[in-house]
């Protein structure tokens, strides 16, 4: 083998086993330059591992310590691993995540020495926190009312958010193994509770009836329509395009998703791969979105020079997107008008069920609502209603008599 000039690094075969190390020098994360080794089980694995080791050098992306903090390497990891692999979207909660509770609880720990014990009582501590005390938001007000007062008001993070904080750990763990920066990955011993998903939510037939009544002198009935009859989601629903509907084929193609973003709205691909779907249109969606084509041009004409033209099927009055969060100046009056205090992502929750009550096989509601996985379909979002479990109850006790 020739001679390799220096700076090219170096591949040697472990003496007394079937493994290649190569070693490079290249800037870690403590602003050293260091000489890092990486394994292959063959000389090209090897060799492969070290130019793409070399590659991130040139890229001015730095290399974890083997002795790194986990503020440090979890800076790292946000950088070079998530925001250049996973959706803007995904990468805003992990940082928030890491920002808010990694960094403050587990930065000054050690990578490569940080335990299981230490992780499991973290997260236990993260649990009981109140957050009103933690952040002080009720010191900042002029008059305290609680915490500050003397009154803890044990504002405590959802089970929801506390699995999602070890799952973002989880995640970080699990890249530091496949860097061999770490041998094993302490988060996955560590058990949280499980979220508990209330029952109940979402509309009967009638009261789904009743609804779509009322919305419709509103501009944005068809919304209403797809949310109920094809259960999408909202930020789908807001970033759906007229070249995606072919009303004449009766067809719909859910390709895209708006979302607010580091300040900025932006259309970017579905949840998942599995959101990405065509839907046939029934006749209620197709006559509902005729109707609102027909509103949206005369809304065209009316706005003039003011008209900037999207694309989009649901839009503000002069064709621009309609932030997420606005949609609540439409929804909330309309919902408070029934009297119900339902989300406007329980109307997604509301088709789900009803197709799901209709006795609808649950891989094909898996299709149409468009979840990764069919256990979301049924643990999440599968509630039988209180007539279905009548009519079951019934049924055995009749079976009985």
């Amino acid at each position: 083998m020739p001679k390799r000039a220096n700076g090219d690094g170096s591949i040697t075969k472990v003496k007394g086993r079937d493994l290649y190390l190569a070693r490079a020098y290249v800037t870690t994360t403590s602003g050293l330059r260091k000489r890092v080794s990486v394994y292959g089980k063959t000389r090209d694995e090897a060799r492969e591992k070290l130019t793409a080791l070399q590659a991130q050098d040139h890229q001015g992306i730095p290399v974890p310590d083997t002795n790194v903090k986990m503020a440090e390497y979890l800076t790292y990891w946000l950088g070079a691993v998530v925001k250049v692999n996973r959706r803007p979207k995904t990468y805003q909660g992990y940082e928030s995540v890491v920002r808010v509770h990694l960094t403050p609880g587990l930065g000054n720990k050690k990578l490569r020495t940080l335990k299981a014990a230490e992780v499991r009582t973290w997260l236990a501590r993260v649990a009981l926190t109140c957050q009103c005390c933690k952040n002080g938001w009720d010191a900042a007000r002029r008059t305290p009312e609680c915490c500050a007062a003397g009154e803890c008001c044990d504002s405590r993070l959802s089970r929801r958010m506390v699995q999602s904080i070890h799952a973002v750990l989880r995640n970080a763990l699990e890249n530091a193994v496949r860097e061999e920066l770490i041998l094993r990955n302490v988060a996955k011993l560590v058990q949280v509770p499980t979220p508990e998903y209330g029952t109940g939510r979402g509309l009967t037939v009638p009261q789904a009836r009743l609804l779509l009544k009322a919305a419709g002198a509103d501009r944005l009935h068809a919304l209403y329509v797809l949310a109920l009859a094809m259960g999408m989601r909202r930020g789908e629903l807001l970033g759906l395009h007229w070249a995606a509907v072919d009303l004449d084929r009766g067809t719909l193609i859910v390709s895209s998703n708006l979302q607010r973003v580091d300040g900025a709205l932006q259309l970017g691909p579905t949840k998942t791969t599995s959101s990405l779907r065509t839907l046939p249109l029934p006749p209620l969606v197709t006559e509902a979105l005729e109707a609102h084509r027909e509103r949206q041009a005369q809304e065209r004409v009316a706005a003039g020079e003011r008209w900037m033209e999207s694309g989009l099927v649901f839009t503000s009055r002069v064709g621009t997107a309609i932030e997420p969060d606005n949609l609540r100046r439409s929804w909330y009056p309309l919902r408070d008008r029934l009297g119900l205090t339902l989300r406007f992502h329980d109307l997604r929750h509301t088709c789900v069920t009803l197709l799901l009550d209709l006795g609808v096989p649950p891989h094909i509601v898996r299709q149409i609502a468009g979840h990764s996985d069919i256990g979301v379909t049924m643990k999440v979002y599968a509630h039988a209603s209180l007539d279905e479990q009548r009519k079951a109850l019934g049924s055995l006790s009749d079976r009985l008599a």
